[in-house]
């Protein structure tokens, strides 16, 4: 069985038993997985999995993926689209995520080598959820969802596999979290009161597109008793504004994901997306007294609202309301999530999904 390489270094194929065991052996002992078994990206695979994106020239260069500017090609991604499991159809998703984390606001160089704990969290909207069965609903964070599972992996395995971020190595995050095997939901539209995301970042309604933003693992906020906005904002508020966290200290584009019945509760009491948005900016916050000194509270993200000489003036999570993040996702039940940030040293890229 022929399997191409994956490493820049090799030309030529490598050879190997046809034994799942022994290629998922041999791969390992490469450093070329995520320690999960990976589906063997046989020549035939790969070719398979072009047929997905037939209007690219499979080695035209997509871009070069920091540290190791590893030169990303249609055909290597497709390998590492291979091991993830991933159907073809997700290959248009993987490549329009791969390119949002090479925009340059993206900061992908210093996301595949921080010692931070962040992952490439993908959020998509549109169609093509409905098209490619993503998860937006109960345990859209969780496993169950093909789709979801293998987009994001595919994604993190051509960050290591092309850009060199291997684990301990070169990736240095201290303890990292789950969703560096893979990160990926829907949005919940049709519990979306508003404008998809998507709309809200300049795209149209029938356009399908791909948000990703460099995050910490969901933190659940529950309010499952109160139905007011004014209530339910304040958990967030507090939730969301906590010493340790990088975005009291450096700001950034921070997810909200809120469940669809919060997103009922807030419409039903006149508020919208920039209503939340605004609020958010304005309760989440914690007085400079306790923010002095701690994280990045001098860097050039700090707001220069804060007066540093008044130990009660208060430190906002973001330096405008437009910088939050708002998706409509999850289950019945009165439990919203957020997804801390590095701070504004990364900030959020989205691209348009091609179809073809």
């Amino acid at each position: 069985m022929a399997v191409k390489p994956i490493n820049e270094l090799l030309s030529e194929e490598i050879r190997l038993p046809d034994d799942l065991e022994l290629v998922n052996d041999h791969f390992y002992k490469k450093g070329w997985t995520d320690g999960l078994p990976i589906i063997p990206p046989t020549e035939e695979r790969i070719e398979k999995m072009l047929a997905g994106m037939p209007w690219r020239d499979p080695d035209t260069l997509i871009g070069l993926v920091p540290p190791f500017q590893g030169k990303a090609t249609l055909r290597k991604v497709a390998i590492n689209a291979v091991m993830a499991g991933a159907k073809s159809d997700y290959l248009p998703v993987i490549i329009a995520a791969l390119e949002a984390t090479l925009e340059e606001r993206y900061g992908l160089h210093h996301r595949q080598t921080t010692t931070h704990a962040a992952a490439p969290l993908l959020i998509i909207s549109g169609p093509i959820v409905k098209d490619l069965n993503i998860n937006y609903g109960n345990g859209c964070f969780g496993p169950g969802w093909r789709s979801n599972a293998t987009i994001g992996r595919a994604l993190r395995l051509t960050h290591l596999n092309l850009g060199g971020a291997v684990p301990a190595v070169v990736d240095f995050a201290q303890h990292a979290h789950p969703g560096k095997f893979t990160y990926c939901i829907a949005e919940h539209q049709t519990a979306n009161p508003w404008d998809p995301i998507h709309v809200d970042r300049g795209y149209n309604a029938e356009d399908s597109v791909v948000t990703v933003v460099q995050c910490e693992a969901p933190h659940s906020m529950t309010e499952n008793m109160r139905t007011i906005p004014e209530d339910i904002l304040e958990v967030f508020a507090d939730s969301m504004a906590t010493l340790g966290c990088n975005n009291l200290y450096s700001q950034g584009e921070p997810v909200l994901v809120i469940c669809p019945e919060h997103a009922a509760n807030f419409h039903v009491g006149g508020w919208t997306k920039e209503t939340i948005r605004q609020k958010v900016y304005e309760h989440a916050r914690q007085p400079w007294r306790l923010v002095k000194g701690r994280g990045k509270s001098h860097g050039p993200f700090f707001p220069k609202e804060v007066d540093k000489s008044d130990p009660e003036s208060m430190v906002p999570i973001i330096n405008q309301p437009e910088d939050l993040v708002i998706v409509i996702a999850g289950g019945a039940g009165g439990k919203s999530m957020w997804c801390p940030t590095a701070g504004a040293q990364t900030l959020s890229a989205d691209k348009l999904i091609e179809r073809g």
